[in-house]
């Protein structure tokens, strides 16, 4: 048999994850959902019925399960299965362990056409004792303390008593390398994982005392953390690099809680409303507003798990129905999170959202979602390219701005990407990218936050390239349906061209662009355009204030999935897409170099005469800054002292660096946020026009009648919320 990468992850995830990801049945939780407390003598039955019925819920594939019947060796083993390779990169011993949960549940499960099938009994026995034979150990420690631990608990519950006792004894010591004190169960999304698999399989052996335990650390992992865990800014840090991992490890520690929370929901083990209110906050405000709907994972937010074939999938809605199972909190959003996987009627919401202690911002409205990434001299730019994946992932910290209208704009395009054109970075086009160990760099610059009042705001990143002689201040404004990205300083030593890219996605139709000479559609190939005013792609408008020179492609690019991810099953068949890329030419040496253009999605040509209404204040190394006249809104991002006008007859001066979002409404402040992005200030200091009177405690206010205009005061957050937004409203 041949195994590639897709059916593997799918194969072994799939079946295993999934079997352990199904709603839970009704008639087991029926206690729970009337709030019967069960009683303690009967708790720990309960829940192995309740896990081994989710187990349960997984679908027997007749005809695969046969097929491993009839092409099973006599040692136990099958074909396709490169059995000694144990390297991080290899280890297809996952298909073995994924074959014997898929026989298990033919054998065992009601309704199965393979239930009680001798020749089925006698190859899980055979898989069973080739694996007992050889106790195979990866290379990545993953594997020894999660991987096939969690697969082989699961077979020992579906077998249950059609396990021999000598068998699962045999099995205890493998399946107990998943143990409190393991060295991959740190306080992260691992500790949580080991702590779940160890508790299943105390129910196998029925050890109540000790699976109780058990419970409670997992409850007690639900925490905010300064290294690793969960971040007060709700991200998720798997490593103390401060690497955002919320949708990888950061999602499999939110779903071995929330497992756990609705197994034991209505049982003396049940987890306290505290634990169940601060993960589902997690899940609602942390891991879902990293999700374009709630439903699909930002490729902003993702790391070396971008390169992987199933990395593009739609989220399941197995965590949030569990969490529903265990508390009412928060329970229309968590619903709504739900209809959306389930493809049913759901509300998007509107909100702005900056992560300060991962450098990372979202923005979402009805019709789209986007987001900024960006690193700083308190964290690390990018995941470093573990077990051989995401070999080309350099620059995909560099203030990547993807965007988003259905979710499914860059799927699968990770073998044909060009690496060094991610949207919204600025990046030198090298002859090729560094070695795969030079990925992961620290961040060089301070000045890198954000500042949002939770639906507008604005990202600023002082950027220094840690892997070229480059450098620029960038900066990005969400408004209500649009968003300006500006670029100022832009400045090069290297003989290569600077390109900032404003889009690389799915080519979808056709390419329209608006020039000096008028409108045109590109024909497929690579272009270039000295004086280009707008360039519409698949709904979304790209406006330049200022005619831009612009590099355009619309055209077939090839490459494969070994060249960014070498597992051993990576396929390295050439494959083909269709690609849209957009870039801003910069030349070779730039030096000042600056960028302004405007993102509208969901535009129409007849909608683009509203871009006027968002005017640029300031784009230079001192200040950048965009008013919406319409809305009263303006963002400024302050490097230095300065002065802007942000409404008729109104300016607005910080003594220092600051990041500055303001709401006006004719000629009255209406509000301000402001954050601090070197995380060093107690204090802002802002003079603004007009008299404004102090009646918050967290800022004063002084006016000055003779220049007509107030000194305002805002103490800033401290510690381990220093980063995050101050709104003051008047």
């Amino acid at each position: 048999m041949k195994y590639n990468k897709r059916l593997q992850y799918r194969s072994f995830l799939g079946t295993l994850l999934l079997l352990c990801g199904m709603m839970l049945l009704s008639t087991s939780l029926s206690a729970a959902a009337k709030n019967q407390p069960v009683k303690p003598g009967n708790a720990l039955e309960l829940l192995r019925k309740r896990v081994t019925e989710e187990l349960f819920q997984g679908e027997v594939e007749v005809a695969k399960v046969k097929t491993l019947i009839n092409t099973q060796r006599p040692d136990g083993t099958w074909p396709g299965i490169n059995y000694a390779d144990k390297s991080n990169t290899g280890f297809q011993h996952r298909v073995h362990l994924s074959n014997l949960v898929e026989m298990s549940l033919a054998f065992r499960k009601k309704g199965s056409p393979l239930k009680g099938n001798a020749p089925l009994e006698k190859a899980i026995n055979l898989a069973i004792d080739h694996w007992l034979a050889n106790d195979y150990i990866c290379e990545n420690w993953w594997w020894n303390q999660i991987g096939t631990p969690m697969a082989l608990v699961s077979m020992e519950l579906i077998l249950d008593k059609s396990l021999t006792p000598a068998r699962a004894e045999k099995l205890l010591p493998i399946i107990g390398r998943a143990y409190l004190n393991a060295t991959g169960a740190r306080p992260s999304g691992d500790r949580i994982k080991i702590a779940g698999i160890l508790a299943k399989s105390l129910l196998f052996q029925r050890k109540e005392q000790a699976f109780e335990s058990v419970i409670r650390v997992i409850e007690g992992e639900i925490k905010f953390a300064t290294g690793r865990g969960m971040q007060y800014d709700y991200s998720f840090h798997h490593r103390v690099d401060n690497v955002n991992n919320t949708l990888s490890y950061g999602t499999g520690y939110a779903d071995a809680f929330a497992e756990w929370a609705a197994l034991t929901a209505g049982t003396p083990y049940q987890f306290s409303e505290h634990a169940l209110h601060q993960l589902t906050d997690y899940y609602l405000d942390g891991i879902c507003k990293m999700m374009v709907f709630g439903k699909y994972p930002d490729p902003g937010g993702m790391n070396r798990d971008i390169t992987r074939m199933d990395a593009n999938r739609i989220f399941s809605p197995a965590t949030p129905q569990r969490l529903m199972t265990a508390s009412d909190y928060r329970k229309e959003e968590l619903h709504n999170i739900v209809a959306s996987r389930q493809g049913e009627n759901f509300q998007p919401a509107t909100f702005a959202a900056f992560f300060w202690h991962s450098e990372y911002f979202t923005v979402q409205r009805p019709g789209w979602f986007t987001s900024v990434r960006m690193h700083s001299e308190r964290d690390f730019n990018m995941e470093y390219p573990y077990n051989g994946e995401g070999l080309m992932n350099h620059h995909r910290g560099d203030g990547t701005n993807y965007l988003s209208r259905t979710g499914t704009e860059y799927f699968d395009l990770s073998p044909v990407y060009d690496w060094q054109k991610i949207p919204g970075a600025t990046v030198i086009q090298k002859p090729a990218l560094p070695n795969e160990k030079e990925v992961q760099k620290r961040g060089l610059s301070n000045f890198v936050g954000g500042a949002t009042n939770g639906t507008e705001g604005v990202a600023a990143f002082d950027f220094k390239s840690p892997h070229d002689p480059l450098q620029a201040k960038k900066a990005w404004f969400f408004f209500d349906k649009a968003y300006v990205c500006l670029g100022a300083g832009i400045t090069s030593d290297a003989n290569y061209p600077v390109v900032t890219t404003l889009d690389q996605s799915a080519l979808q139709g056709e390419v329209k662009v608006m020039t000096a000479a008028g409108e045109s559609t590109a024909k497929e190939g690579v272009h270039d355009y000295t004086d280009a005013r707008c360039v519409l792609h698949n709904g979304v408008a790209y406006l330049f204030p200022t005619p831009a020179h612009i590099g355009l492609s619309n055209e077939t690019a090839t490459g494969s999935w070994y060249k960014i991810n070498h597992q051993s099953d990576s396929p390295k068949e050439e494959v083909s897409k269709k690609v849209f890329k957009l870039w801003v030419n910069h030349g070779v040496h730039p030096e000042d170099s600056t960028y302004c253009y405007l993102v509208m999605p969901g535009a129409k040509e007849a909608d683009l005469s509203s871009a006027s209404t968002m005017r640029i204040l300031s784009n230079t190394t001192a200040i950048q800054a965009v008013t919406n006249d319409v809305e009263g809104s303006t963002g400024i991002v302050f490097y230095k002292a300065g002065k802007v006008e942000a409404g008729k007859n109104m300016t607005l001066s910080s003594e220092g660096p600051v990041l500055v979002w303001v709401q006006t409404k004719g000629d009255q402040w209406k509000e301000i946020t402001v954050s601090d992005p070197s995380r060093k200030l107690s204090k802002v200091h802002l003079l603004l026009t007009g008299k404004i009177e102090s009646k918050a405690v967290n800022y004063s206010s002084v006016y000055h009648p003779k220049e007509d205009c107030s000194e305002l005061i805002i103490d800033l957050p401290q510690e381990v919320l220093s980063g995050k937004s101050v709104t003051i409203r008047f």
